[in-house]
């Protein structure tokens, strides 16, 4: 194909630029490879002069690349071998989100897919599902059809683009294990959504009989869990960009890219000049009063605070969507002695979604002053004591020993122990209402009913959990629920993430990957809050809220 015309954008200083990737030194590791100036200026400039955006305000405008762009398509580009094949075959672009990162794998793509001179090469991108996958292979068929020198010579198919001999397809971990490809060019979109690293890894083992080929992984940070594909490639880079910098400290890897842009867990958040350091397009294409919206949801909202860590600092968090401060949970512990409790006004939670597991109810007090005081009752088997601290180290019989979860016999639970310590509490405290998961409860609500406590059904689902739980995390935040520094439940806090959908509505849900990690003394005592504060408006006299003018 024909060479771009010589760029108008800039006089690019390709040696100033190859160099601006964070915290790696591109020449440490380069060995007998050189850099092509030439290849590096061409592969700039066929982007900026034939490939278009296709999306919001600059839709149709061509794609000016940034600094940091150029200096990722400069080094890919531009180093060779000795032989005069590409040097690097794998990147790791990780990058916060609304960077164009998928602006970028496109005309990665077309670069690839219009100018390697690869016979019969096969590119491809993946994601995790279709909609992703789609979106990828979208964006590439509209920069073509936007510019006439590109759509003269590609063939756009349905689910295939075809360039001479080479073509382009996308492809998504929900259509299977894939096996038999000849992978020339390979852009991997979010990594992080990845669920198991197997459709990764079978891509790049089709990459063996390739002369150059690529494989470029472009994501936002992924949590803490387990066969994370996105976190083994993270480590991976980070030791490759770390050797770069001291040899003793990394991994010599010169055909591996790092480009990573991040934040740190140590780094102040809330400082501008941190945003930077994760969203080099801070400003650009990310809107500067988008981004300070979206902090001070975060400062405001804990349930959002992981996601907008991860998501826009690219900081790998415990959790997918962390929810519950630490600092602020141990913070808000409080003072609750059960034998101060007695008589107390209170609702409860109740969750037996689990007889050979972790079962628990929960009561909460109305204290005062938009105080609760939480009191949970944890229940385990015997048999599944035993094989979690085996297996998980969960010290179930140190916590039985402390009076803090009753173990008990065989391999599943007493429901009817549990009904029995629901009837004492019922007779030490004034417990009003019990709030509980209607699934395997109806015997247990029955028996409950008929000794006098109010049964109400709390079903797990999105709209009934949204209200109480953002009125636990505030109370959390300021301090108001006291827990006394209950071990088992502290546990469960630790664990607990909360799924938030497009409205915003949200619930707690247990961290993904990670069985063992129970939630359940949280999702109770949410239950027992909206029980709690149910209770505590009926006691409310009504002439209190409501004072009478009396006319004489």
């Amino acid at each position: 194909m024909q060479a771009p015309l010589a760029t108008d954008v800039s006089n690019l200083d390709l040696q100033r630029v190859i160099r601006m990737i964070p915290n790696y030194d591109p020449f440490a590791q380069a060995g007998d490879c050189w850099f092509d100036e030439e290849a590096a200026q061409f592969a700039v400039d066929f982007i900026q002069q034939l490939c278009h955006h296709v999306k919001g305000p600059l839709g149709g405008q061509l794609i000016r690349l940034e600094p940091w762009q150029q200096a990722i398509i400069a080094n890919l580009w531009g180093w060779k071998r000795q032989d005069g094949y590409r040097r690097f075959r794998e990147a790791m672009i990780y990058v916060g989100r609304g960077n164009s990162k998928t602006t970028l794998a496109a005309a990665l793509t077309n670069l690839s897919l219009f100018t390697d001179q690869e016979p019969g090469a096969e590119l491809y991108s993946s994601a995790a599902d279709r909609d992703q996958a789609r979106l990828c292979f979208q964006i590439v068929s509209s920069m073509i059809r936007a510019e006439p020198e590109l759509e003269r010579r590609a063939e756009i198919y349905r689910n295939a683009i075809v360039v001479d001999d080479r073509s382009y397809k996308a492809i998504s971990a929900e259509a299977g294990t894939k096996h038999g490809f000849n992978v020339h060019f390979l852009v991997n979109d979010e990594l992080h959504a990845h669920r198991t690293p197997e459709l990764t890894e079978v891509l790049m083992t089709g990459m063996g009989k390739r002369t150059q080929p690529m494989a470029i992984h472009i994501t936002t940070a992924d949590y803490e869990r387990e066969n994370s594909i996105c976190n083994q490639k993270y480590d991976y880079a980070k030791q490759v960009a770390a050797n770069s910098l001291d040899k003793e400290r990394g991994i010599c890897d010169p055909a591996f890219l790092p480009v990573i842009y991040e934040a740190t867990v140590q780094d102040d958040w809330t400082d501008p000049k941190v945003w930077k350091a994760a969203n080099p397009n801070l400003g650009i294409s990310i809107p500067l009063d988008y981004f300070e919206r979206e902090y001070r949801r975060a400062v405001e909202d804990m349930s959002y605070r992981s996601t907008f860590w991860r998501l826009h600092l690219n900081i790998r968090t415990k959790q997918r969507n962390r929810w519950i401060d630490p600092e602020k949970w141990y913070a808000s512990a409080g003072s609750v002695v059960e034998s101060e409790l007695l008589g107390e006004l209170c609702g409860g939670g109740l969750d037996l979604s689990s007889k050979y597991d972790l079962t628990v109810y929960s009561l909460v007090f109305p204290r005062g002053q938009g105080v609760y005081a939480v009191l949970p009752r944890f229940y385990i088997p015997e048999e599944a004591a035993r094989e979690r601290e085996r297996k998980d180290r969960i010290p179930y019989s140190a916590w039985a020993s402390r009076g803090y979860i009753k173990i008990t016999r065989g391999a599943s639970v007493d429901y009817d122990l549990i009904e029995e310590d629901i009837k004492a509490d019922f007779k030490r405290f004034r417990l009003r209402r019990m709030a509980f998961d209607p699934w395997n409860a109806n015997a247990t609500r029955t028996r409950l009913e008929a000794f006098g406590i109010e049964m109400v059904e709390f079903p797990q689902h999105l709209r009934q959990y949204n209200e109480p739980t953002k009125e636990f995390g505030r109370l959390i935040m300021e301090g108001k629920l006291h827990h006394g520094n209950h071990p088992v439940l502290n546990w469960n806090a630790d664990n607990v993430e909360v799924y938030t959908d497009a409205n915003g509505n949200i619930r707690p849900v247990k961290a993904e990957d990670k069985s063992a990690n129970k939630v359940d003394g949280i999702q109770a005592s949410i239950m027992g809050l909206w029980a709690a504060m149910g209770v505590e408006r009926r006691s409310r006299s009504y002439y209190a809220d409501n004072p009478i003018t009396f006319v004489w």
